[in-house]
């Protein structure tokens, strides 16, 4: 797992192939947010080393250097539309990826309006998925942060044909 922005360090390419070739590593979470990095540590890597995207808002061009997938944060709230994204591009349908991508944006941006995981609990709880609850040194989002995660449930009922507190009570 590569996530400089949680740990302060980022792994580079060199040391990610190295470490790819060491029996019982698999693959690596990717999130960098670099694209420059992503590409070469997709080129580098042996086949069978699996490079999955660690920002949900990079998922489809990471796909388009050769991630295989995501482990995402908008998956939570919204499963199928991110499944039916990366499907799409596995087929390598990025015309119809980069339209479930486009309608995703709002919702994965304002996961990251407040640390994560506060606004994804929050945007699952409006959605009757879980009750809203925070340990410390989580605390609930500032009302105005709220605000938009509702405006963007709205704008992801209308962009997907759903009503978000019906699918959730049919899951």
């Amino acid at each position: 797992y590569n996530v400089p922005g949680r740990t302060g360090v980022n792994v580079d390419p060199a040391t990610l192939t190295r470490l790819s070739t060491i029996p019982g590593i698999a693959g690596v979470k990717e999130a960098s947010g670099n694209m420059g990095q992503i590409c070469e540590v997709s080129r580098a890597v042996p086949d069978d080393c699996v490079v999955l995207c660690g920002d949900d808002s990079l998922t489809l061009p990471v796909m388009s250097v050769g991630g295989r997938g995501i482990v995402s944060v908008a998956s939570n709230g919204l499963p199928a539309q991110m499944v039916q994204m990366v499907e799409l591009a596995e087929k390598g349908d990025f015309a119809g990826a980069l339209r479930v991508h486009k309608a995703l944006m709002p919702f994965m941006t304002v996961n990251f309006v407040e640390a994560n995981p506060i606004p994804i609990k929050a945007a699952m709880a409006m959605m009757g998925l879980i009750e809203e609850r925070y340990r410390l040194p989580m605390v609930p989002p500032q009302s105005a942060s709220r605000e938009r995660i509702a405006a963007v449930l709205s704008r992801m009922e209308e962009a997907f044909g759903i009503d978000l507190v019906s699918a959730a009570a049919q899951r």
